[in-house]
């Protein structure tokens, strides 16, 4: 007997099959890549947290990650320590630290739980850095960043991402001449009270030249995205001082 393709019935039943085939298919091939995903995860936050701390493979005017198959070996060769911060300012070792989730920390800060902070302790060229990664909102949807700075909350590098942002616009956070500003600037004011860094359209330093005005110069029309990015950093940052003033105290 024929089936009757034009009745109700059978676009309805047509429908569940495929939503029920397609969707066990995403099922399936999710899990088979699940472990893949994980891995390149892992290894994406590597590259960030060493890009941050400058260990990268940059060319002039174009920002480039070490390679994936470098990543894990030059890791373990730069970060010396991994850290939680909890309660403040209590550091405590954990190797597994930059498997962290960021959004979920805020998720439970904002559910009125203690809100774990992961800090990378590297050593580069004699040089000591301390690399936190921080998550905002921008225009569309999320920006985050891995800002490395020195014992006096300087900072000595930065890398930024976004999920969504218009592209030659706020997309721009993540281009090398957005994230070289920020090289050197202090989070800190003169009196030593931490107020982040603004990225401001009305900077009278658009050369960059004053690392102690807490500003960096905007990107031509990404209002939105850089008030999001001003925000993340003195959000997230500003929890971790408790931290540096205690370093300071301690060395």
């Amino acid at each position: 007997m024929a089936i009757n393709t034009e009745k109700n019935s059978y676009t309805i039943i047509f429908s569940i099959a495929m939503v029920v085939v397609v969707g066990s298919l995403l099922a399936f091939i999710a899990g088979a890549l699940k472990d893949r995903i994980t891995e390149n995860k892992r290894i994406e936050k590597q590259q960030n947290i060493l890009y941050a701390m400058g260990v990268n493979e940059n060319t002039e005017g174009s920002a480039a990650f070490v390679a994936e198959e470098k990543a894990q070996e030059l890791f373990d060769q730069y970060i010396t320590e991994q850290l939680v911060i909890s309660n403040g300012s209590e550091a405590t070792p954990d190797d597994n630290a930059y498997l962290i989730d960021v959004k979920k920390e805020q998720a439970k800060a904002k559910a009125g739980d203690e809100r774990r902070l992961p800090l990378f302790v590297g050593e580069k060229d004699g040089k000591k850095f301390y690399i936190a990664p921080i998550r905002g909102k921008g225009l569309w949807d999320a920006v985050w960043a891995y800002v490395a700075m020195d014992e006096n909350m300087v900072v000595q590098g930065a890398y930024f991402d976004h999920q969504g942002e218009t592209a030659g616009l706020g997309a721009n956070i993540k281009e090398r001449y957005f994230m070289d500003d920020f090289i050197g600037e202090h989070l800190l004011d003169a009196s030593g009270n931490f107020v982040g860094i603004d990225i401001s359209k009305s900077n009278a330093d658009p050369l960059n030249k004053d690392k102690e005005d807490n500003e960096v110069d905007a990107i031509a029309g990404a209002t939105i995205t850089g008030d999001g990015v001003s925000a993340m950093i003195r959000k997230d940052l500003k929890l971790y001082v408790p931290f540096f003033k205690n370093l300071k105290k301690t060395n």
